[in-house]
């Protein structure tokens, strides 16, 4: 084999040598998607005010940042740390990019100031292009629309709030708390018995984080206490795209949140019928939520707004209306809605449709943490993931799959249905004659070449003596 020898690198080396990559069959797809849309330049108008008239430090182009914000979604990055190291080491991503083999991929701080830069307008503006897209194809509907939420867990400590009247730390609070309940010089345990013994201790009104104001004292879904933010979208019934997304206060209820929701999605919904003439004619006009978004103020505002509401309704027992007939004619108008044939199918679906966009987004598309602070920031990256996730639906509409990990697995799906379609018409074709007496039944065992169906079945295969 040879010894190991340390290698120089060569001082000059020619262009034609340089390893060049085909690129990413679905890269090179929604690239083409792109480019016939004409995305670059509607981004390039769009983000033109942003940008200085005079030289200064190399730029990123608009393109080339939302691209960079698709590929953080489609290749489950969660920081822009990680789409400035993707974009440097993956050849097919530098394709999808545009990146000369001349050129040096973006550092993070150049993502970062102009994520910075371009406004949250901007970004629902390309989040908007994208559903007239969806709309012109038939997948985006407007009518009917689920509405969920989740947490996300904050770019912040709980150890590090602090007061919202004085600005002490949660120690130096609780040495004070010490000294005047007699103890002179309170110990590390006599500090934590003292919080045991309190009550309503994480208050959002009496305490806050020093960086991210915004972040609020919340339960996570597995239970932990954290500092969090409030995701809510809607979607669409028929299709599944997303049809708004906000960000709110983990601390605020499902009722106090819809409408804010509900109003975005009104807007979204006008915006793409009066482009592309393609959404439902009549706008929205049907709400679907779980029992988080039941109330009977909420099913009467909904009401007046001209909704129809498919809302669970908690158990709540037997309800006293105290001659309030309007609210009871809402609330039960919404139960018996809710109870038939479509109301059950509607919420049936409901669970695929609104949860599924939460495991692309927060599961593989790594948002459950955020590494960004504040609001504005937040949403700026949830409204690009969103319109990722959209993309992926006009991708798999055009190609048949919806993210580049899609295409893993289809040629051996495809030698195994060639297989069994050989198998079932093979078996049909064959006279029904007996077997020659030197053949012997040989039964198929599980291989990579054999489906597992096939095994289950008891096929066997004959072999001549």
């Amino acid at each position: 084999m040879g010894r190991r020898k340390k290698r120089q690198e060569g001082m000059w080396v020619a262009t034609s040598d340089l390893p060049r990559s085909p690129g990413h069959p679905f890269y090179t797809g929604l690239n083409r998607t792109l480019a016939a849309e004409g995305f670059d330049t509607f981004v390039e108008s769009r983000c033109q005010k942003f940008y200085a008239p005079v030289k200064g430090r190399p730029s990123l182009a608009p393109g080339r940042y939302f691209r960079l914000m698709l590929v953080g979604y489609f290749e489950g990055l969660d920081s822009e740390r990680g789409m400035a190291w993707r974009a440097a080491d993956s050849l097919a991503v530098r394709s999808f990019l545009g990146l000369g083999l001349d050129e040096r991929a973006p550092e993070h701080s150049t993502i970062s100031r102009t994520r910075r830069l371009i406004d949250v307008e901007t970004h629902r503006e390309v989040f908007t292009w994208i559903q007239e897209r969806l709309a012109k194809t038939g997948l985006l509907s407007g009518k009917t629309i689920a509405v969920d939420a989740t947490t996300l867990e904050a770019n912040a400590a709980m150890r590090n709030i602090v007061r919202r009247d004085t600005g002490e730390t949660y120690q130096e609070f609780l040495k004070g708390l010490a000294k005047a309940s007699g103890i002179r010089t309170p110990t590390r345990h006599a500090l934590a018995r003292l919080d045991r013994r309190r009550k309503k201790k994480g208050s959002n009104a009496e305490w806050k984080s020093p960086v991210d104001p915004e972040a609020k004292i919340t339960k996570m879904k597995d239970g932990r206490t954290h500092l969090a933010h409030k995701a809510e979208q809607a979607v669409d019934m028929k299709t599944g795209a997303i049809v708004s997304v906000t960000i709110q206060g983990a601390d605020q209820g499902d009722t106090t949140t819809l409408g804010k929701t509900l109003k975005e999605a009104q807007r979204q919904i006008k915006r793409v019928q009066k482009r592309t003439r393609a959404c439902h004619p009549g706008g929205l006009q049907e709400v679907v939520g779980d029992r988080g978004y039941h109330s009977t103020a909420t099913v009467q505002e909904l009401e007046a707004a001209g909704l129809r509401t498919y809302l669970s309704e908690p158990d709540r027992g037997r309800r006293r209306w105290r001659g309030d007939t309007e609210a009871r004619d809402s609330v039960y108008a919404n139960r018996r809605r809710s109870r038939g044939a479509r109301g059950q199918r509607l919420h049936r679906l409901r669970g695929e449709r609104a949860e599924r966009p939460f495991s692309h987004l927060y599961r593989t598309g790594r948002m459950r943490r955020t590494h960004l602070r504040g609001h504005d920031n937040i949403l700026k990256r949830l409204l690009v993931h969103s319109g990722a996730f959209n993309l992926g639906l006009l991708m798999r509409q055009a190609f048949g799959v919806g993210t580049p990990r899609g295409l893993q697995g289809r040629l051996r799906a495809f030698w195994a249905q060639l297989w069994r379609l050989w198998h079932r018409f093979g078996a049909l074709s064959m006279p029904s004659t007996q077997p020659h007496p030197c053949t012997r039944i040989l039964p198929l065992r599980r291989s990579a070449a054999f489906p597992r169906q096939l095994c289950r079945r008891g096929t066997a295969l004959t072999t001549d003596c």
